[in-house]
């Protein structure tokens, strides 16, 4: 029996958008998403980097990877992804929750071959500190031999987001407990440099960017 992914919200349908451009947007805050697949005969679920391009999802990791090469030869998987945006402080706990914007991205995965790869790969490298690429020697044959790139449509997908204000009992809203929402920010701080780098080379663009958002 063929099973068609499970794409549409069964339960609390409303926080369901169908909206690609924000399934975008989430990708483009987030970098790790969780990438679920059957290796051996049992489910595993691996943190890992996504990085969106164009219409596909990429990953990479080692050709050594059990799971990556299961993955590249075909099995089915989903990625989730989710970005935590604020606290709901409710007046119980019953009520308290988070806004969120959690995506799961069903298909399989299929490998990013010839000149494709090293392209890929400065797409992972600069999802991570972008510009970054720019700034590297280029990767060796070595390296692009050890490395598996693999590649996921980005066609079959569901998105939830939850961005309301508590919904708390008449009588707790008459009664003590404050309420309200408190945003979720993230940042970098002050780049620390390796304990091996040599004196006089300066911090470059790409983590001087980065450092001032």
């Amino acid at each position: 029996m063929v099973m068609n992914p499970p794409t549409r919200l069964t339960r609390m349908s409303d926080k369901a958008v169908h909206d690609l451009a924000a399934l975008h947007d989430l990708l483009a805050d987030v970098l790790l998403g969780h990438v679920s697949v059957v290796v051996d005969g049992y489910p595993v679920a691996f943190p890992t980097l996504v990085a969106r391009d164009g219409d596909r999802l990429l990953v990479h990791g080692s050709t050594g990877s059990s799971w990556l090469r299961a993955l590249g030869a075909g099995a089915p998987a989903s990625v989730s992804v989710t970005a935590m945006d604020a606290v709901v402080v409710a007046r119980s706990g019953f009520e308290s929750s988070f806004h969120y914007r959690s995506a799961v991205l069903f298909g399989r995965f299929t490998p990013v071959d010839g000149d494709d790869r090293e392209r890929a790969l400065d797409v992972l490298v600069d999802r991570i500190l972008p510009g970054r690429s720019g700034e590297l020697r280029r990767p060796t044959k070595r390296e692009l031999a050890a490395t598996l790139i693999l590649a996921l449509p980005i066609a079959d997908w569901s998105l939830k987001v939850s961005e309301r204000w508590p919904d708390d009992l008449p009588e707790d809203v008459d009664g003590p407990a404050w309420a309200g929402v408190v945003p979720l920010r993230r940042g970098y701080g002050e780049p620390v440099p390796a304990p091996d780098l040599r004196d006089g080379v300066p911090v470059p663009a790409s983590v001087r960017a980065i450092t001032r958002r």
